[in-house]
This record gives C-alpha cells, structure tokens and sequence, in this order.
C-alpha cells in the first residue's frame, strides 16, 4: 500500500522515527484542499504512542480538507545543516502516513491539549495551563493523527559517517 524508499541505506530506524518525532517542534501537515490541489500547512503538534495531536480552528481551510478527506500526511525535518561546497544539505526528517479524525469526546480533547501544552511549556504551574485551556476551550478543536505508516531518511554523508563509527 505504502511506497518502499527506495535510498535503503540512507533510512532511519522506527526508533530513531519516533525519536525525531517526539524532540521536533514543528511539522507540514499535508491534506487534499479545495479543488483537489495539494493543501500544506505548518503546525506544533505532540507525538505520543503511534498519534499526533494538534489543534487549529473549528472553521477554515484545514478543518474543512479533513472533514473532506481524512487521509494525510505529516513531515517534520529534524536536522538541516547546510554544506554549500557540496551543494547540499546534511538532514533528517521523517514522514508520517495516517488517517486523522477530529476529537469530539471532552476528556479526550483535554488529555490532547494537555499534552500539547506540557510539550512547549513543560515549567509551567497546573493552575496556570489549566487557566490558558479554559481561555481557549469553547474555540479549541483537537485533531488526532493515526500513524499507519512512517518513514525516515538521512543524508547519506550522515549515514555514511554512522556506519564507520559503528565500527
């Protein structure tokens, strides 16, 4: 169903995967949009146990090309150092595959957003992030991303010099 990548010695590991993920602030969430383009958009998110959760409006372009079609893709680059007298960048990223749904359960949509709030401001007082989530709660929509299939790639330059030190 899903594409084998076809540079073998340059993939990462399913650790390594969900390594990038879980340290990775940012991402491109790419869904089908209106009249069929391609619609991509960046995003904070937080991986936990085979799911990205994220949050946007309850209306707009996002909202509507997952109510459209569920399916999506998500792409976070976690390293990208550029090395200009190759003409190239030295990088890691990896891309999920999944299926997303909207979180419509109140207990399920506070888990998510605590979650979110905890991964970018992991100081702050409960009182304080429960203040900020009851601020936001009645315009907060909650989205969950099912991983189905997940792939990670490294420059091969990084690949290379992995592969020498394991030895």
């Amino acid at each position: 169903m899903f594409r084998e990548m076809r540079r073998k010695k340059q993939i990462l590991s399913n650790k390594e995967n969900i390594e990038l993920l879980e340290k990775g602030t940012s991402g491109v969430l790419a869904l089908l949009g209106n009249n069929e383009y391609p619609y991509a958009v960046p995003i904070s998110y937080v991986y936990d146990n085979s799911k990205i959760y994220f949050h946007g409006a309850k209306a707009g372009h996002k909202i509507d090309a997952i109510r459209k079609c569920s399916k999506a893709s998500f792409c976070v680059i976690a390293q990208d150092e550029i090395f200009p007298e190759e003409y190239t960048t030295y990088f890691k990223s990896v891309i999920v595959f999944g299926k997303i749904r909207i979180l419509e359960d109140e207990n399920e949509i506070r888990k998510a957003i605590e979650r979110l709030a905890i991964k970018y401001h992991p100081t702050d007082s409960i009182e304080n992030r429960n203040q900020e989530i009851a601020r936001e709660w009645k315009a907060l929509c909650m989205m969950e991303l099912s991983v189905e299939h997940m792939t990670g790639k490294e420059a091969i330059e990084i690949a290379k010099k992995k592969k020498r030190s394991c030895f």
